[in-house]
């Protein structure tokens, strides 16, 4: 079993949601990663989102295509990415890190390679945007080998009949995504994501995170209302894109408990 299970009840028998923050390996630089990773946790991230740079992203906005193109800069690979996963867990062994990211460079890799060095890094979850639930069983079996969840997202316009499909494959967690757009948008509409939130666990028995246009904490509260986790991507990134290095710790912290917090109340 991964660690997000474990988490997510831990979190249900608090009454508490998870938040979960998102940036990219590599970005401000590879040296930052793992710090920033422990900045995370420090200031009440339950689960770490970790994205593994590509050079054509679909599904992210501008922020985040920044982000990954600073981390390409510094030839941030796979490997490394992984590599930072096992450094982090030199000292946190307990906090679920999850890995998000596109299919080339996995596939590049090989699934076989990957699950196992996955395993080995630490990793409790692997969300691919662009592998619908039936081009992913090849991966989906070996990460399952490996007590590796298979995250998967939902949208808007997900079907009823392919969230039962998803429900099937998934585990972990399911990331709704609550705009139809990029990530960084804006104009969520909390009311929207509370009325389809029934609709998804009606068909899918998993914990429930809501990403794409949170961007403050007042957001992020109401969204915790309504799901069991909050995701939060672009605001972080842009965040860290906007730090000096000598404040980029400090920053980053503030942010993220500043949503810790606004949760909690």
């Amino acid at each position: 079993m991964s660690r997000i299970a474990p988490t997510f009840a831990r979190l249900k028998a608090s009454q508490r949601k998870a938040l979960i923050p998102y940036f990219t390996a590599g970005d401000p630089d590879l040296e930052s990663t793992v710090p920033l990773m422990h900045a995370l946790v420090e200031a009440g991230a339950d689960i770490i989102e970790l994205g593994i740079p590509f050079s054509d992203p679909m599904a992210d906005g501008p922020v985040n295509q920044r982000s990954s193109e600073r981390a390409l800069k510094h030839h941030t690979s796979l490997t490394q990415v992984l590599s930072m996963v096992a450094r982090f867990r030199q000292s946190d062994k307990g906090t679920p890190v999850v890995l998000m990211g596109y299919g080339n460079p996995i596939e590049a890799l090989g699934y076989e390679r990957f699950a196992q060095a996955a395993q080995q890094a630490g990793v409790d979850g692997v969300l691919v945007v662009d592998y619908p639930p039936e081009e992913s069983s090849d991966l989906t079996i070996r990460l399952r080998e490996r007590a590796i969840d298979s995250i998967f997202l939902l949208s808007p316009t997900t079907e009823e009949e392919r969230m039962d499909k998803i429900g099937r494959v998934a585990t972990g967690y399911i990331y709704y995504v609550s705009l139809k757009g990029v990530t960084g948008a804006s104009n969520l509409d909390v009311q929207e994501v509370a009325a389809k939130i029934p609709r998804i666990r009606h068909h899918i028995r998993l914990p429930v995170g809501v990403g794409f246009g949170i961007r403050d904490a007042e957001t992020a509260r109401a969204v915790s209302r309504v799901s069991d986790a909050v995701v939060i991507g672009s605001r972080l990134v842009q965040e860290i894109e906007r730090s000096a290095p000598e404040n980029l710790i400090d920053n980053v912290k503030a942010l993220v408990g500043s949503i810790r917090q606004a949760m909690d109340e």
